[in-house]
């Protein structure tokens, strides 16, 4: 089956957990960067949800992409599986997308498995506009800290990277403090 590709948007992008061969940028179109997943443990609780990424369908969304060797292939899903469909909010797919190969100019598509957030699920929090999330995520914590931390730690590490996410970016100017 060869190797394989996983696309990271969020936490996996600074955090994957696995062992992988390349890392690149890409782009997958048809989904957003989203905070858009209501939590109930690590990020804020049942009484007082915060809210953590997922993508959602629209737009497009700039992450990595992670070469895995095919030997990997059994260990690194069952990794993914336990850690990213813990409450079935994502759905796992194979979708396209496009790495960024800038040092040879000639960008190409692959495949790659990535986690969708599922609309149908009760920790399904919408499509919210800035100001909306902004006041779900100002407060809430739960078992990994405040809200407000992971929306920052979020962007520094895409900032670091050189991926802007104006959405996102608002949203944390709009919970600092006044």
């Amino acid at each position: 089956m060869g190797d394989f590709w996983v696309f990271g948007y969020g936490s996996l992008i600074w955090r994957p957990g696995f062992a992988h061969v390349e890392t690149r940028r890409a782009r997958l179109h048809g989904y957003r960067r989203s905070l858009c997943v209501y939590s109930y443990v690590h990020r804020g609780t049942r009484e007082r949800p915060g809210l953590v990424l997922g993508l959602d369908r629209g737009g497009s969304c700039v992450g990595l992409a992670f070469r895995v060797p095919s030997d990997l292939r059994d260990e690194v899903i069952a990794y993914l599986r336990e850690r990213e469909l813990v409450t079935s909010v994502y759905l796992e797919r194979m979708l396209r997308v496009r790495l960024d190969d800038s040092d040879t100019g000639a960008d190409r598509t692959v495949e790659a498995v990535a986690y969708v957030v599922d609309r149908d699920h009760e920790q399904y929090a919408g499509a919210l506009d800035e100001a909306d999330a902004a006041r779900v995520v100002r407060g809430a914590v739960g078992r990994s800290g405040k809200n407000e931390d992971y929306v920052s730690n979020t962007l520094e590490h895409l900032e670091a990277l050189g991926i802007r996410d104006h959405w996102l970016e608002e949203v944390a100017r709009q919970v600092a403090p006044l």
